[in-house]
């Protein structure tokens, strides 16, 4: 895989930021050295969030984002605002790029607040206009889109932030070199053409790295893998849906677990998916629930999001509750008008927009649970699940 293969969820995502007139849409074309964004003296050219995949030396496979100017004003301002915000959500790396002839004002002090601890950097634009250019500090810079001056330092600097990222695994951690891992890939209406889906890329790749032996099987050849085996494997990872099938064929002794679990850990979000899990058993008729996809795709007749998760979840509540559903870039600043959320795997989301999201729940006080967690709970089977994570059993208890 080409570094411009890598999708877009794995990419470190580096966002632009600032009132408008600033230079932003300037600066990133004489960042990513194209004319990734329109440019204008006038206030405003940039109306929606521009992204783009790419890859940006030394820092590899980004995603760089150009965003409207945070001060726009009257009701298309409003929305364009929003949609910063948003764009906000998903940014490891904010660049903050301020006049220099200017300095920071309120929409930038709004701004770095809304930044609070995330990775950044302030970008003196139009230093070139400056009879003399300040000292450079750790955190800031002063550049010229117009005539490239300290472009490059720029993004060295934004390089060193990128170096501060932990390397994380999605697997590779739970087992050792030389195990065996069944993964249980269900090939069925909702499974894309030829490939299989980024969950169980990353685990396949990680399990790789790590040197371990993957066998991968549908749910129906299960029972016959493991029959073939010389020794049973280590762990068994499953698609969610397969969970109840799969945690009777799989013998106690072996640990189990599901790709969406898995993501959840990976993105830093699993302990709290798991407290919301244990409020599916306390939804009454009539109770709104947000069902929430992570992206846009064609709805088939068995759709998980708005037909089988529906269904299960009536079944185990004994309650019939108001579904409602979002997708792609939709979900709500605040769910608290929810008694619960159901969140996709994420797998198309970036970490900081994932635990973005945790958090806009856990400030609306509404519980929050993913389709793999909650599905587990559902099949009376969570706590197995979690057997390749002990630690975090205890949190069924509380």
């Amino acid at each position: 895989m080409g570094l411009n293969d890598v999708v877009s969820a794995e990419r470190l995502h580096i966002g632009f930021f600032g009132a408008r007139n600033a230079g932003k849409s300037s600066l990133v074309n004489a960042v990513t050295g194209q004319k990734m964004s329109v440019v204008s003296d006038v206030k405003g050219t940039t109306t929606d969030p521009v992204q783009k995949a790419m890859e940006l030396l030394p820092l590899g496979p980004v995603v760089i984002l150009d965003t409207p100017g945070f001060d726009d004003k009257g009701a298309l301002g409003e929305l364009r605002v929003e949609r910063t915000r948003t764009a906000l959500a998903k940014t490891d790396i904010a660049v903050l790029v301020v006049d220099a002839s200017r300095g920071i004002g309120e929409t930038e002090k709004e701004l770095l607040s809304l930044i609070g601890n995330r990775p950044h950097l302030i970008a003196y634009n139009k230093a070139d206009l400056l009879e003399t250019v300040p000292q450079e500090t750790e955190t800031e810079i002063y550049v010229s889109a117009k005539t490239g001056m300290n472009v490059n330092a720029l993004k060295e600097k934004i390089g060193k932030l990128s170096g501060t990222r932990k390397e994380k695994h999605v697997i590779a951690d739970l087992v050792n070199p030389g195990d065996t891992v069944v993964l249980v890939i269900p090939v069925d209406e909702a499974a894309p053409k030829g490939r299989i889906i980024l969950p169980q890329q990353l685990v396949l790749r990680d399990l790789l790295d790590a040197h371990c032996a993957s066998v991968c099987c549908q749910p129906q050849a299960l029972s016959a893998v493991l029959e073939n085996l010389k020794t049973m494997p280590a762990l068994v990872v499953t698609d969610s849906q397969a969970f109840g099938a799969v945690s009777r064929i799989v013998p106690e002794s072996v640990r189990l677990t599901s790709f969406s679990i898995l993501l959840a850990r990976y993105k830093g979000v699993l302990p709290k998916l798991i407290e919301g899990a244990k409020k599916l058993k306390t939804l009454k008729d009539g109770d709104p629930v947000l069902i929430s996809e992570g992206c846009t795709h064609h709805r088939q007749c068995n759709d998980i999001g708005t037909v089988k998760l529906p269904g299960w979840i009536r079944a185990f509540s004994g309650a019939n509750p108001n579904f409602s559903y979002t997708s792609g870039g939709e979900f709500p600043a605040d769910v608290s008008d929810y008694k619960l959320v159901l969140h996709c795997g994420g797998c198309m989301l970036n970490e900081q927009e994932m635990q973005s999201r945790i958090a806009r729940a856990a400030q609306s006080g509404t519980p929050i649970v993913n389709y793999g967690v909650a599905i587990a709970q559902m099949h009376g089977i969570l706590r197995r699940s979690l057997s390749p994570l002990p630690e975090l059993q205890s949190l069924l208890d509380n």
